[in-house]
């Protein structure tokens, strides 16, 4: 039986969900799904310009996971701009820290847990 899957640490939730190219008119919309804890990553290491060991320590995760989340992320953004294919971030195992257990003075931090498949609409 495999192990279940822990809860990423998330900051806060992404501020626009949906991106794809403009102009499009082909009847096709094809749409490629990263989850939060992707999305998560890629702010932390790219963005913020943290090193994975840093980014794993924030998500409380371990550093090789934090890896394989940041590569199946940069996949998944290099197949949307090549391809020119819509994405949509949403779902995952993630937790929204709380500002008083955080420790990473963003000052975004929330606290609510939200499972694969739930509506995150705020």
């Amino acid at each position: 039986m495999p192990r279940p899957r822990k809860c990423r640490r998330v900051c806060h939730m992404p501020e626009n969900r949906s991106f794809g190219p403009l102009g499009t008119v082909s009847g096709e919309e094809r749409v490629i799904e990263m989850t939060v804890d992707e999305f998560e990553a890629i702010r932390l290491i790219d963005l913020e310009g943290l090193s994975q060991e840093e980014c794993a320590n924030l998500m409380r995760v371990a550093r090789t996971t934090a890896q394989a989340i940041y590569n199946s992320a940069r996949v998944k953004l290099a197949e949307c701009l090549v391809r020119g294919i819509g994405l949509r971030i949403g779902g995952g195992d993630y937790v929204l820290c709380d500002v008083d257990d955080c420790g990473c003075g963003c000052g975004r931090c929330q606290k609510r847990k939200f499972q694969f498949g739930d509506d995150i609409n705020e």
